[in-house]
């Protein structure tokens, strides 16, 4: 069984720094690193993706809104074409300074605010979809589940990894709860624990109102600016290991539909 365990790094500005990127870095398989927008910036990019590399750990662009303020959380009103445009802009920047390291980007992913709104959109996922696959048609895409994106992806020739997000509710129509309800965002690690293991067991997931819905995931996402992230991705890397799956890369996992890949 193999399944990746991600999450979002380079999510510092200048000498501010934001989670234990490193720490974060020798446990989990796959990185989004963040390209400047909602966070990040050339510096801290280049030293994330050389971390990453050095690891064996996979390289993905974080993708999403320019709100530093917001840290990319607050919903933007931008034109479709420009939103089109900052996508591959900053899957050049990264990609340009991974290529400096020897590395390559692999995989990419959208971010907060940004993510939400073309998960529950598909007029707006379909061409934020088209400029991923215009700069590189060969990145997979990694989205909690959305039909919008997983659509678009299809239509574009793009392969698409679901992560499910363990620290996060989700909503009956499988879309995350917004961050602004209570208990959107889970702090408890006990709670995180028995979610990732009945995703590990039977691929499913308990929603917010307790409905059972199915959840067939390639990877597991923690997000590094939690104060519990580090402890969350132990916690979880040891349940993965403990049902006798492995943690591997996502790149690396994707090879069709189902919790894990064998």
């Amino acid at each position: 069984m193999k399944i990746d365990l991600n999450a979002d790094l380079g999510e510092g500005f200048g000498p501010w720094p934001m989670g234990d990127d490193d720490a974060l870095l020798q446990l989990v398989s796959s990185a989004n690193v963040a390209c400047g927008f909602h966070a990040g910036d050339p510096l801290i990019m280049k030293r994330t993706v050389l971390r990453a590399k050095e690891l064996g750990v996979d390289i993905g662009a974080h993708v999403g809104f320019p709100d530093r303020q917001g840290f990319g959380r607050r919903p933007m009103q931008i034109p479709v074409e420009e939103l089109a445009a900052m996508v591959v802009y900053q899957l050049g920047a990264l990609d340009g300074l991974a290529r400096s390291v020897g590395a390559r980007v692999r995989h990419m992913s959208f971010h907060g605010a940004l993510g939400n709104m073309a998960a529950a959109d598909a007029a707006l996922a379909g061409p934020l979809v088209e400029a991923v696959a215009s700069f590189d048609p060969t990145l997979l895409v990694v989205s909690s589940t959305s039909a919008a994106i997983e659509g678009a992806a299809a239509r574009c020739g793009l392969k698409v990894a679901t992560t499910f997000l363990a620290d996060r509710a989700y909503g009956d129509d499988g879309l995350l709860v917004p961050r602004g309800r209570p208990g959107a965002v889970i702090h408890d690690r006990a709670t995180v624990l028995e979610r990732v293991r009945l995703l590990l067991r039977e691929g499913r997931v308990i929603t917010a109102s307790g409905a059972s819905l199915a959840m067939p995931a390639h990877s597991i996402l923690l997000h590094g600016d939690n104060a519990e992230a580090v402890e969350f991705a132990r916690t979880v890397r040891s349940a993965i290991e403990e049902a006798g799956g492995a943690v591997t890369p996502v790149t690396q996992v994707l090879g069709g539909a189902g919790t894990a890949q064998t």
